[in-house]
C-alpha cells in the first residue's frame, strides 16, 4: 500500500484535491516559479491563467497554508500545493444511481463511459469528482477502479481510517467479482488457453496469462511467463446481434485484464477500442458490465452483496 498522502492546506475545488508536489532530490534548487513550470509545463499554456498571476494571488502554498512567492528559492525536499487549472469540459447530465449509502460506503451503479478517477479529458465528469460535489463528502475515495468504458458496481469509501481495510480486500482477492460481457466470437478454434473461447452454453474454462503494461502505453500486452492474471469464464450462450454472452469471474485485478484476455483469444468485447489494436471509432459502448461485488465487510462484519441493474445491449 502507498504511504498516506499528507493533509492538504487547500480545500477541494469542484470535488478535486489540490496537487501536492515534493521537489525530488535530483532537482537543483531554484525559484519556485521556474521549478513549477519545469515540472508542470501545461501551467505555461497561453490559454491558462499566467503562473505569475497565480503566485501573486496566493494560489501556491506550503504545508502551513502560507503563500509561496514566485521568486522564492526552493530546494529538494520542499513541498508545495496548488490546484490544477481545469480546461473546458463537457459534463454529461447522466445519473449515478446509488446502490448503498451508509456511514462507511457509497456504492454506485456506474454508467458506461464515466471515468472512476479524474484523468486526462475526464476530470470534472469523473465519478469521484461528481460524487464529491453531489454529496459534499470530501473524504470520498474509490476502493477499486472500473475502466471508463466499463459499467457496473463501483465502491467508494467514506471514512479515511477505514480505507486501508477495504482496499486490502481487493488487493488480496477477497472480493468476489462477477462480470458479464458480449464478445465477438471469431472463428472456432481448439479450446485451451492458447485457442479461442468455446461457444457451447454452460462450458467453463480458465484463462491464465502473464500481462504487462509498458510505461507510457495505453494498452496491456500478453507475454510469456508465470501467469499473473486469472479469470474463470462461463458461456451463457448466444447474445444479441451475433455476439456470445459470457460470465466472467476475475480472481486477479490487472489493468484491462478481461479486455486483453478475451481479445487475445480472438473474441474482443463488442465496442472494444483498444484491443487487438487501438481504434477511434468503436461501435457503441463497451459491452462489459461489473454485475456483482460481494465481500465480508472488514469494518462491520456484514456480508455485503451489490448487483447492477444495467443490461448489455450488444
Amino acid at each position: 500500500m502507498r504511504g498516506r498522502r499528507p493533509a492538504s492546506p487547500l480545500p477541494q475545488r469542484e470535488g478535486l484535491d489540490a496537487i501536492c508536489w515534493t521537489i525530488p532530490p535530483s532537482t537543483p534548487s531554484g525559484p519556485a516559479h521556474d521549478l513549477l513550470l519545469q515540472r508542470f509545463p501545461p501551467l505555461g499554456d497561453p490559454a491558462a491563467t499566467p503562473l505569475l498571476e497565480r503566485f501573486e494571488g496566493g494560489d501556491v502554498v506550503r504545508a502551513d497554508g502560507t503563500a509561496i512567492a514566485a521568486e522564492e528559492m526552493l530546494h529538494p525536499g520542499d513541498r508545495l500545493w496548488f490546484h490544477r487549472e481545469l480546461a473546458d469540459e463537457d459534463v454529461p447530465d447522466i445519473d449515478l444511481p446509488v446502490l448503498l449509502h451508509d456511514e462507511h460506503l457509497l456504492i454506485i451503479d456506474k454508467p458506461h463511459d464515466v471515468a472512476t478517477m479524474p484523468r486526462g479529458a475526464h476530470v470534472r465528469a469523473s465519478a469521484l469528482a461528481r460524487l464529491r460535489r453531489l454529496t459534499g463528502i470530501t473524504t470520498l475515495v474509490p476502493l477499486h477502479r472500473l475502466d471508463r468504458r466499463t459499467a457496473g458496481v463501483l465502491a467508494f469509501g467514506i471514512v479515511p481510517s477505514e480505507r486501508a481495510a477495504y482496499q486490502q480486500l481487493f488487493a488480496r482477492g477477497a472480493v468476489r467479482k462477477h462480470y458479464e460481457a458480449l464478445v465477438e466470437p471469431g472463428e472456432r478454434r481448439p479450446t485451451d488457453d492458447e485457442g479461442s473461447l468455446p461457444r457451447d452454453p454452460g462450458t467453463r474454462i480458465a484463462l491464465r496469462d502473464r500481462l504487462i503494461k509498458p510505461a507510457d502505453s495505453l494498452t496491456v500486452q500478453v507475454v510469456p511467463g508465470e501467469p499473473n492474471a486469472h479469470t474463470a469464464v462461463s458461456v451463457r450462450g448466444p447474445g444479441p446481434r451475433g455476439t456470445l454472452h459470457l460470465d466472467l469471474e476475475p480472481h486477479t485485478g490487472r489493468t484491462h485484464q478481461l479486455r486483453i484476455q478475451l481479445s487475445s483469444r480472438g473474441a474482443p468485447i463488442r465496442g472494444e477500442d483498444l484491443y487487438p489494436v487501438p481504434r477511434r471509432d468503436p461501435v457503441g459502448p463497451l459491452q462489459l458490465l461489473a454485475r456483482r461485488l460481494a465481500f465480508t465487510d472488514p469494518v462491520t462484519g456484514q456480508e455485503r452483496r451489490f448487483t447492477s441493474t444495467r443490461t448489455l445491449s450488444g
